[in-house]
């Protein structure tokens, strides 16, 4: 088990950055997450013509422990408009570096390059079953406006369609610059 003193020197080296395509491998988390790899492809290409941003946390001599998706456009305008609101999504962090303020320090870059960009609104869905990121987008200053059905799909790492639903909430907070 780890001391506080030990969290707080690793915590300090992490860096926050935008992914780049040799981060890719590291998203599948050592195989848990191998079945969205094609899905990783394409955000990382949506990323290279300006759709959306990708940010990882990287921890020194441990590679890649967190990941956060910022769609600016989206078919869905309530979601994504592409001007002044902005959906986040694929948010997560390895299990052994949560609970010591990585979420909120990759929420709070985020929202910041968000409001650079001149966006106002960010949303995202949170499964109605994980009361730990609900509780944490609570903390920040997201509310939940909306029920949502959780339906969509992808094709797996075998070209395989995989159909999912995950009944979630849509939350969303208003940003803007400090006054």
């Amino acid at each position: 088990m780890e001391t506080r003193t030990e969290i707080n020197n690793w915590s300090d080296t992490i860096t926050i950055r935008k992914m780049q395509k040799s981060d890719l491998p590291a998203l599948e988390w050592d195989g848990e997450y191998t079945r969205f790899r094609d899905v990783y492809l394409m955000e990382f290409e949506r990323s290279q013509i300006g759709s959306s941003i990708l940010w990882v946390a990287d921890l020194p001599d441990h590679g890649v422990i967190g990941q956060l998706f910022v769609q600016l456009n989206a078919e869905r305008q309530e979601l994504a408009n592409g001007h002044s609101r902005a959906y986040m999504y694929a948010f997560r962090i390895k299990p052994p570096y949560r609970g010591v303020g990585l979420g909120t320090r990759m929420m709070n870059i985020m929202e910041s390059d968000l409001v650079r960009r001149g966006f106002n609104w960010v949303s995202l869905n949170v499964g109605k079953t994980n009361y730990s990121a609900r509780r944490l987008y609570s903390r920040l200053g997201y509310r939940v406006i909306a029920h949502e059905a959780g339906r969509w799909s992808y094709r797996d790492e075998k070209g395989i369609l995989q159909n999912v639903e995950e009944p979630a909430w849509r939350m969303e907070k208003f940003i803007s610059p400090s006054l």
